[in-house]
């Protein structure tokens, strides 16, 4: 029996010296992928932000119609509509900004391994901003927020490993 166990104990310990870098490697380049198209398509070009992405803050996460229960409403709830020129027009839109360079700086931290933990965790911070005040259902939550949940929280404990530069660079330290 004991043979069997310290077999066992040796064949999963090079499966995790060989393929606990490249997962965490592969776990860092899907969540990346996942955000950084999504900030691409809030740009039309290097620093010219795409108008049409304000309607998509405004109107689609923050005054929906039909309002989803438990979201964030940030217009009239009677009107479905802004006050003209209110200063939350502004925030609105400097939070799609935001989120829009926030979902290409992350991305490409993660994917080279660079700062690869702090990228992890603003991204679960967008992860659950956006479940929590845009879209609060079990139904978002399962699909697909979840998912990119638990891969970077997965990078955000374990840390990039071997393959990034967070390594290279003498950032992430051998435990």
């Amino acid at each position: 029996m004991n043979a069997l166990i310290n077999l066992y104990a040796g064949v999963t310990a090079k499966i995790s010296l060989y393929l606990t870098d490249i997962t965490l490697l592969l776990a860092r380049l899907l969540a990346a992928s996942v955000f950084f198209q999504s900030g691409m398509t809030k740009w039309n070009g290097f620093l010219s932000f795409n108008p049409d992405k304000y309607d998509l803050f405004l109107y689609e996460f923050f005054c929906p119609d039909p309002v989803r229960e438990g979201a964030l409403l940030l217009c009239d709830a009677n009107t479905l509509d802004y006050v003209e020129g209110s200063s939350i027009v502004s925030f609105i839109e400097t939070l799609a900004v935001s989120a829009g360079v926030a979902e290409i700086i992350f991305p490409i931290l993660l994917a080279f391994g660079l700062f690869t933990r702090v990228g992890a965790a603003a991204l679960i911070g967008m992860t659950l901003f956006i479940q929590l005040a845009v879209f609060p259902s079990w139904d978002h939550w399962w699909n697909p927020a979840v998912w990119w949940f638990i891969v970077l929280l997965s990078v955000l404990s374990m840390g990039p490993g071997r393959l990034s530069l967070d390594k290279l660079f003498g950032l992430e330290k051998a435990r």
